[in-house]
């Protein structure tokens, strides 16, 4: 068996908590129907609505049923390339890890397999009552699983892109936005990037417990994107400050000028 861990920490999900202002207390919600007023727990149904205030109720036992049973292992039932996972399928990831040491074997195994045959394992596992769909692949000592969804889960492009003109982009442009590409490659490191919002919210939160008075910035003195009308000149401007800020370019270095002699005082 296996024991499977959440891979993510929500660090930058900051929540908040409607607080009525006069008494400083937290606001609590009731459950009321509508010219019926506040009802008991008891009362209270699963429905799914299959029309505009028409609804199918659903028994807890009824759900129950056909619930199914939970289990502490991952039966891989095919393999694949990792590339060939449309990216819009990963949903989150989790550790997996061995439940004792008896199953550590087996685990080893399949972790190495996996990382000399350059494959993922796909697999359907229940949690909570309920299949999912899962890739599992090596990382570092152990193997990570992916959540994925299913196919019907995906929004049909056609209803997005299909209006997209079928013409051909301008070869200059390409041109220009493949040497920005090119400038700006690099590897993969995301301690690069932070949520600046949720930084600056929680040094928000923190002047406040400390008592200081929050002066609001003027409203012009916020940053803010500008309408990019003209999109070559853009592509121009970012190859541009990519490649050094557009600061003219250093001349050759000749020989160094001795320093001129001074002239000798006469006695």
């Amino acid at each position: 068996g296996v024991q499977i861990y959440n891979a993510v920490e929500s660090k930058s999900e900051i929540s908040f908590r409607q607080i009525h202002k006069p008494s400083g207390r937290r606001v609590n919600y009731e459950k009321v129907v509508q010219g019926i007023g506040k009802i008991e727990n008891s009362d209270i149904a699963k429905g799914y609505e299959v029309d505009s205030d028409t609804y199918v109720l659903l028994e807890p036992e009824e759900i129950d049923a056909i619930k199914l049973e939970s289990k502490r292992t991952i039966d891989l039932v095919q393999f694949i390339d990792a590339k060939d996972i449309d990216y819009r399928y990963f949903e989150r990831p989790y550790y997996v890890a061995p439940a004792d040491e008896l199953a550590a074997e087996g685990y080893v195994v399949i972790r190495d397999a996996l990382r000399k045959s350059g494959k993922v394992g796909l697999a359907q596992i229940t949690i909570a009552g309920r299949e999912w769909l899962v890739a599992v692949a090596p990382l570092e000592d152990g193997l990570v699983m992916e959540m994925l969804r299913y196919a019907n889960e995906l929004r049909d492009t056609a209803d997005f892109f299909g209006e997209i003109p079928k013409t051909k982009p301008d070869k200059e442009m390409i041109e220009l936005a493949t040497q920005l590409i090119e400038k700006k490659s690099g590897p993969f490191n995301p301690e690069r990037f932070q949520d600046h919002y949720a930084t600056a919210l929680r040094e928000l939160v923190q002047e406040k417990l400390k008592g200081h008075k929050i002066i609001a910035p003027h409203e012009d003195a916020r940053p803010q994107g500008s309408n990019v009308v003209d999109l070559m000149e853009a592509l121009k401007r970012s190859i541009g400050q990519s490649s050094g800020g557009g600061s003219a370019k250093a001349q050759p270095a000749g020989k160094a000028k001795a320093p001129a002699k001074k002239p000798k005082k006469r006695a």
